[in-house]
């Protein structure tokens, strides 16, 4: 198979918003062993001086160093796979001609791969999307 899907436990939790505290967050992680594929930082409008992290893959014993806890309201399905023109627009078709609604998208490409993590609303809404994408991926022609 081209592209490999599956759910993705991302983790989560507030880190202080100033120079420095992204660093200080990081570092207890580096340190606790954590190799991170994936880090999202958004400031918290509601809660001047603090900012949400989400890291992806973690372990336990480094999110506990950290303060990290895993993101019970969401749930994440991960696509890795060779990068290739209209891929993230294909993927957003498929999830949409499912009915179903994301709570949010990160992708990136780096060289010929692309890794995109899709979060949704309940596990039904994941598992759904898991099996269709699974589907529609698998027809997928690469561009030459």
């Amino acid at each position: 198979m081209l592209y490999e899907i599956n759910r993705a436990d991302v983790w989560v939790g507030e880190i202080e918003d100033r120079s420095g505290g992204l660093a200080d967050k990081l570092e207890i992680l580096t340190k606790a062993g954590a190799n991170l594929e994936f880090i999202v930082v958004r400031r918290l409008m509601e809660k001047p001086g603090k900012a949400l992290l989400f890291v992806s893959p973690l372990r336990g014993a480094a999110a506990k160093e950290a303060g990290l806890s895993k993101a019970s309201s969401m749930c994440v399905v991960r696509i890795d796979g060779p990068d290739q023109p209209g891929l993230a627009a294909q993927v957003g078709r498929a999830v949409a001609d499912e009915g179903i609604s994301m709570r949010g998208l990160t992708a990136a490409s780096i060289g010929n791969r692309n890794v995109i993590y899709i979060s949704f609303g309940s596990v039904a809404d994941a598992d759904q999307v898991t099996l269709c994408l699974n589907k529609v991926l698998a027809e997928t022609q690469l561009c030459p």
